[in-house]
C-alpha cells in the first residue's frame, strides 16, 4: 500500500449541525493522520477555484453559494491509500444513495448538502489543498 495524502472539507451544513468532531473522529479511528486542519469562511473566488472542474455545469453557482454560506473545516489527511479510503468512508455524493454507516449515509440530507467534500485523485488533491493551505502548513 502507498501512503498518500488527501484533502477533505467539512461543508457548512455539517458545521452548522455540530458534526465536526464526529466526522473528524471517523477519519482518525480509521487510522488516518491529520496533517493540517483549519476552519475558514470561503470567499466566492476561493470556492470557484475549489470547484473549477464544475464551472460549466448547471449546479456550479448553487454549489459556490452553498459552500460560501458559512464556515467550512479544511483538512489534509494521510494514510495508506488515503484517497480511496476516504472516498469509501464518506459514501456516495448523492445522500439518497449513500450506504448506511458512511458519513454521507448517516448525516447527509441531499446531493448538495452532503456534509463533506473529498479529493477523488492525486491530481485533485494537489489542486484542492492549495485553495486552503500552503505546502509549509502541512506537517
Amino acid at each position: 500500500m502507498a501512503v498518500e495524502k488527501t484533502f477533505v472539507m467539512i461543508k457548512p451544513d455539517a458545521v452548522k449541525r455540530g458534526l465536526i468532531g464526529e466526522i473528524v473522529s471517523r477519519f482518525e479511528r480509521k487510522g488516518l493522520k491529520i496533517k493540517a486542519l483549519k476552519m475558514v469562511k470561503l470567499t466566492r473566488e476561493r470556492a470557484e477555484q475549489l470547484y473549477s472542474v464544475h464551472r460549466d455545469k448547471p449546479f456550479f453557482n448553487d454549489l459556490v453559494e452553498f459552500v460560501t454560506s458559512g464556515p467550512v473545516v479544511a483538512m489534509v489527511l494521510e494514510g495508506d491509500s488515503a484517497i480511496s479510503v476516504v472516498r469509501l468512508l464518506i459514501g456516495s455524493t448523492d445522500a439518497r444513495k449513500a450506504a448506511p454507516g458512511t458519513i454521507r449515509g448517516d448525516f447527509a440530507l441531499d446531493i448538495q448538502e452532503n456534509v463533506v467534500h473529498a479529493s477523488d485523485s492525486p491530481e485533485s488533491f494537489e489542486r484542492e489543498y492549495r485553495v486552503f493551505f500552503t505546502p509549509e502548513e502541512i506537517e
